[in-house]
């Protein structure tokens, strides 16, 4: 059931607003969900680890009121960035100093086929130390998808204490097109741009972190611009979710641009909370025949099948990087997050991924059933899922 209104009713509801900005279409999101009681389901991580930081956080109020703008801004912290191999394997920071950060970031090459999802004797026991440690715990499985794929394009990062903040968290999916240096760039730097920007703004009074959020795309595609001269081409999609401390409050921040997706689980109900930028999307369509483009079977110019990423600069003006932002606040209903690109999505609904997952404890074991649900159902794109667990 969707109400377009920023009023929730009740515990039972997310709220989530939409607002439009400039040049920005406006999301067609939901404005209320309402849910039945549920689980908390699972989160698994794929990368998974253990960190010199205890804190306990109040419980969030129990409505999801998230803002959603449509180029807007998530805050986040900055972390000592920690090795990040291949499929998700992040190393431990264990350094007495309090303020370190994990972080896990992940160039998978197509060569390096490492069986994702790591078991662990007791999972829950596992899962509820790194919720108690960090107050998040992150699961990946990523997949070149060789039966389909000659290459693997998507990147992905996330990071533990970001911020150097206890409870803070970045994560985000790079889903590459026209080869892999955009998508590597931000890998390696969107947290970095990121954290520069909060560093210098999110002290100030009245700061609007979805502001933030959209600041950071903005500067990454500038810097993409100028980076990467040789491939004018190169870009990619991008879904990031900054998860920070507000008061008492948990706050997730998200954005956007392109297919990928983030989907917040409410109660046992899949809430999306990013927009698809997709030459199919009416209001996308449109803008792009407003700046003097054309759109040819679902793609730009008859070219991308995506409206807005990072990169592509020869085809700026009309692939935009300005994102779709949201502002949640975290409740105990919401016991995970799921972020995927494209290569999941296709095949699978928001509410598909909720219910395959909603019984899995470890955040890793349910990224990894996600991907091998994409695979079963023959999707033809490389494949990276990301599962946070918020909340048991």
């Amino acid at each position: 059931m969707t109400r377009r209104s920023s009023e929730a009713d009740g515990a039972s509801t997310a709220s989530i607003t939409a607002h439009p900005t400039p040049g920005e279409a406006a999301p067609t999101t939901i404005a209320a969900v309402q849910q039945q009681d549920s689980q908390q389901p699972p989160n698994h991580h794929h990368h998974h680890h253990h960190h010199h930081h205890h804190s306990h956080h109040n419980q969030p109020s129990s409505l999801a009121q998230a803002r959603q703008r449509p180029g807007s801004t998530s805050d986040a912290h900055d972390p000592a960035l920690v090795t990040a191999l291949s499929n998700a394997v992040i190393e431990k920071c264990d350094s007495p100093d309090d303020t370190s950060s994990i972080e896990g970031s992940t160039q998978s090459l197509a060569e390096s086929e490492v069986p994702a999802g790591s078991s662990h004797a007791n999972d829950l026991q596992c899962v509820l130390q790194d919720l108690d440690e960090y107050e998040f715990v992150v699961g990946v499985a990523e997949d070149r998808n060789k039966r389909c794929r000659r290459t693997m394009e998507d990147t992905h990062a996330f990071i533990y204490n970001y911020e150097g903040i206890t409870g803070h968290g970045f994560f985000a999916i790079y889903d590459g097109h026209a080869g892999k240096a955009a998508a590597e760039w931000c890998g390696q730097h969107f947290h970095e741009v990121f954290n520069r920007i909060l560093e210098e703004k999110s002290e100030q009074p009245g700061v609007d972190f979805q502001e933030l959020v959209n600041e950071a795309f903005l500067a990454v595609d500038q810097q993409l611009a100028e980076t990467l001269q040789q491939g004018r081409s190169s870009g990619c999609t991008v879904i990031m979710a900054y998860l920070r401390k507000e008061g008492d409050k948990r706050v997730l921040y998200t954005g956007n641009v392109g297919d990928a997706r983030a989907v917040l689980c409410h109660k046992e109900k899949g809430v999306r909370l990013s927009y698809d930028h997709k030459g199919s999307d009416h209001t996308e369509a449109q803008r792009i025949l407003d700046v003097g483009g054309f759109v040819m079977n679902n793609r730009v110019n008859g070219v991308l099948a995506v409206t807005r990423a990072l990169g592509d600069s020869s085809m700026k003006e009309f692939v935009i990087g300005a994102p779709y932002t949201t502002r949640t606040v975290i409740s105990a209903d919401n016991p995970y997050l799921i972020l995927a690109c494209d290569g999941l999505w296709d095949v699978c609904s928001d509410q598909e991924a909720v219910e395959l997952i909603k019984d899995e404890v470890c955040p890793s074991k349910a990224s990894q059933l996600l991907l091998d649900h994409a695979l079963q159902k023959f999707s033809t794109d490389n494949i990276s899922v990301m599962v946070i667990r918020l909340n048991m």
